[in-house]
């Protein structure tokens, strides 16, 4: 029994993952990375080879791998036209066995110190034994203390010909700018999940398993452009399966994940304006264990992934397998791209306030409810929208071109009108000659009004509407006179009049509280210039927007075509309140002079 455990533990000693087993040791083989690979191939063959290289970028993406492959082909002894190590010379021989001496690791994560660079920049100081170089890798650099970066400066700076460092870092934002001026940067790139999918399927019939392309596209997605993290996945999911055979339905039972095909058919009932069917997969979704809040987040990235298939230029930006980016075209052809925009600010509203809501359960049903009843908002305002837009058409406009031709005839009785006024004759197409066209009553203007407010926000553009409308009424309030009216001298009691009349007008129109004010301030007139003394900036704006409207309406009332408005900001009185002790004094000496002569007679001093 006791040897049968042995062989057991051997067995599972002998177990190598992935990630190592599989680590590349070319450039060629260095995955999603090629603009670096090629960089660094042309800088050997060429030898301009840096002092000090700084690869950056985020986990599981090949740094410290290609600081390794680099370490070892300048150091190889056969190196080929290829630039890649020939990996049966001395040197490279005990680097694959962690045997060479001219390159050293140090983890800077632990090793941070002051002592641990002064050791490092002793070592520097002596020349390789054999080989070219010397290669020091240091990972994690973005760990190292202050005092540590600024030991390492120097050296760094101006290092021996045969010394080379080569830093590694997650968080570039984290080192100093003079040890980045120092370095050549080079950023690693997220690896594209199709890169990872194929580098796994080699992976795969290399140990002789089974796999489906959906499977390994899904892992591929999971690992957020991580090759490393994509691999550790691969060895799960091949140690849960019991016949070496990678399946979709295994890697989403193994790995937790929200199947896409329940975003599909959430998108249909939501579309369909289903709310029961949307309510009972959300429960289904929940009874699975998965959590609201990730359900969100996934159906906010399933309605950018139908946003995106509108523009044929824009599919592009899926990063989904094959087979779902057709399901994501076909459903996006079938949803309305005004549908989508609104349910992405639903559900983006519901992402931030799930953490804050008490009942967060009926916080996303809240916004499937809306969702499910979007199509039916949009479906009526596109209807009020034709209403709106037949019913301009068919209104007559609101004033006629020529008063005196639109002006109905009325009806005589022995040669005097209905309205009592006599004519002196007909002019040849039948309208009174001497009649004066009849002003529009009030009445119906209002009614008008109304009617266009009340349609209004049943309108996509109901705001523009109303504000259109207001505008009407507020020209025909603010009108001029007719040219044959008597126009008043200019006085400053006729310009107070006319002033405040219009002042009155515009607050009936509806006017800012700003403007109000502005026109209810008190002015002067000196010559043709009226002066008026505002408060603010804000008042003085407000009085520039209706300064034109103001002065054509004084003009029409007044005999003054050169009068104009010089509005100013007064200076504020600012009443400071006695704040040391000597003003506190003076202050009080100033109500009572007692205390003056009190203070004088006893030799007393304020004290300060």
């Amino acid at each position: 029994m006791k040897f049968e455990r042995m062989e057991v533990s051997c067995a599972m000693d002998n177990f190598v993952v992935s990630a190592r087993k599989y680590r590349p040791v070319t450039f060629d083989s260095v995955v999603g990375q090629s603009h670096i690979t090629t960089t660094l191939k042309n800088a050997i063959r060429t030898n301009h080879l840096a002092q000090a290289f700084l690869f950056c970028g985020p986990r599981g993406v090949g740094k410290t791998t290609c600081a390794r492959i680099l370490a070892k082909t300048i150091n190889c002894q056969n190196l080929g036209d290829d630039v890649e190590a020939c990996g049966e010379c001395e040197s490279c021989v005990s680097f694959q066995n962690n045997a060479s001496f001219n390159i050293h690791e140090l983890d800077a994560a632990s090793n941070n110190s002051v002592e641990d660079i002064r050791n490092l920049i002793d070592q520097v100081r002596y020349p390789p034994q054999t080989g070219k170089y010397k290669i020091y890798i240091i990972d994690e650099v973005h760990m190292l203390s202050q005092a540590a970066f600024n030991a390492f400066l120097k050296t760094l700076e101006e290092p021996p010909g045969y010394a080379i460092f080569i830093l590694a870092t997650t968080e570039k934002h984290k080192i100093l700018p003079t040890i980045l001026s120092r370095c050549q940067i080079f950023d690693f790139n997220r690896i594209q999940p199709k890169d990872i999918a194929y580098h796994l399927a080699d992976i795969a019939q290399k140990e002789g398993i089974e796999t489906e392309k959906e499977a390994l596209e899904l892992i591929g997605q999971k690992a957020d452009g991580g090759l490393r993290d994509a691999l550790s996945m691969f060895d799960l999911n091949v140690t849960f399966s019991t016949d070496n055979k990678l399946t979709y339905e295994a890697v989403l039972e193994n790995l937790h994940i929200l199947d896409y095909d329940y975003y599909f058919k959430i998108t249909d009932a939501l579309t369909s304006g289903s709310i029961a069917r949307s309510l009972v997969l959300f429960d289904e979704i929940l009874r699975k264990g998965f959590d609201g809040h990730l359900f969100v987040v996934g159906l906010l990235e399933h309605f950018r992934n139908l946003l995106v298939c509108k523009d044929p230029q824009t599919v592009t930006l899926l990063q989904v397998s094959e087979s779902a980016e057709r399901k994501y075209q076909q459903q996006s052809a079938l949803a309305d791209m005004s549908f989508l925009l609104s349910a992405l600010s639903i559900a983006s509203q519901c992402d931030i306030n799930y953490k804050s809501a008490k009942n967060q359960r009926l916080h996303v049903e809240l916004c499937l409810m809306k969702l499910a009843n979007l199509p039916h908002v949009l479906q009526l305002s596109s209807v009020a929208a034709v209403d709106e837009t037949a019913k301009k058409k068919v209104e007559p406009e609101l004033k006629p071109l020529n008063p005196a031709a639109a002006t109905p005839v009325e009806p005589q009785t022995n040669g005097i009108p209905s309205n009592g006024i006599p004519t002196n004759g007909f002019a040849p197409n039948g309208n009174y000659t001497d009649i004066p066209a009849r002003p529009a009553q009030p009445a119906q203007a209002s009614s008008r009004l109304k009617n266009t407010i009340a349609l209004a926000p049943t309108a996509p553009n109901a705001d523009l509407a109303v504000k259109e409308a207001t505008k009407g009424q507020s020209e025909d309030i603010t009108a001029p006179a007719p040219n044959n009216a008597r126009k008043e001298a200019l006085t400053f009691e006729t310009l107070q009049t006319h002033w405040y009349e219009f002042a009155e007008k515009r607050r009936i129109a509806g006017n800012s509280t700003t403007e109000e004010i502005s026109l209810n301030k008190e002015f002067k007139l000196e010559g043709t210039s009226i002066e008026i003394a505002l408060d603010n900036t804000h008042q003085l704006e407000a009085m520039a927007n209706v300064r034109y409207e103001l002065l054509t309406y004084l003009k029409s009332r007044i005999d003054a075509p050169r009068l104009e408005i010089n509005p100013r900001v007064a200076p504020q009185e600012v009443n400071r309140l006695p704040y040391t002790p000597v003003e506190k004094f003076n202050y009080m000496a100033e109500k009572n002079p007692y205390l003056l002569e009190l203070k004088q007679a006893l030799g007393l001093d304020v004290d300060f």
